[in-house]
């Protein structure tokens, strides 16, 4: 059971303007491909709402966004399924099964790499339940730094995406997450997005799974 909810990575990037929501437009998106994405996860609150998107990472463990709004006992975490409009609300943790497979997170820091976004949310106007996915690329940091100012050293930059995606998802580079959906401008869908770089964390989250982990 993924009975150990969430740990977060934490970013000390304070930027210049906060999503308003955690629920974000994918206006160009697609729908991801039936039995793909098997890491992808739903952060719910208790009343099975949909709050942030997260990866599985091991056995029990799921990363999001440290400033996803998750409280202790109250969040539930959805694994194996694209559609939420066919999750159960009494559902509180899945068992992991054939439908559910953790993704890898690497020390390297990716620059040049065919990668995604993935996340539940609105299509303009619509609201979808169903996970779906755009491609995204890699921003060099000093075209991010013309967007956002301070940017710290702990994150990567990738065009277009959190209009697209879900705060909390992984932004997933050949494969591989490399970085964690944290920012947006929310008026601006052309504006470089911000991610936390997972490794930057990823001895501490390395730490943490092999103390807890089953």
């Amino acid at each position: 059971l993924i009975d150990l909810v969430l740990k977060a990575l934490q970013s000390d990037f304070v930027p210049s303007m906060f999503p308003g929501s955690s629920w974000i437009a994918i206006i160009d998106g697609k729908k991801a491909p039936e039995k793909s994405m098997l890491y992808m996860a739903s952060v719910q609150n208790e009343n099975g709402q949909h709050v942030c998107g997260g990866f599985l990472v091991s056995n029990n463990f799921v990363v999001t966004a440290a400033h996803c709004d998750v409280k202790k006992g109250k969040t539930k975490v959805v694994l194996g399924t694209h559609d939420l409009s066919r999750v159960e609300k009494t559902v509180n943790t899945l068992k992991r099964s054939a439908n559910t497979h953790p993704i890898t997170v690497t020390y390297e820091r990716m620059t040049s790499c065919s990668s995604n976004v993935a996340g539940w949310g609105n299509t303009e106007c619509n609201i979808v339940g169903e996970l779906r996915v755009v491609d995204v690329s890699i921003i060099n940091r000093d075209v991010c730094k013309k967007e956002w100012s301070n940017l710290p050293v702990n994150v990567i930059c990738a065009g277009k995406g959190l209009c697209k995606g879900d705060l909390g998802g992984p932004l997933v580079c050949d494969g591989t997450a490399v970085g964690v959906a944290s920012f947006y401008k929310n008026k601006d869908c052309d504006t470089p997005n911000v991610y936390t770089d997972i490794s930057k964390s990823l001895t501490w989250i390395n730490k943490v799974l092999k103390q807890n982990d089953c």
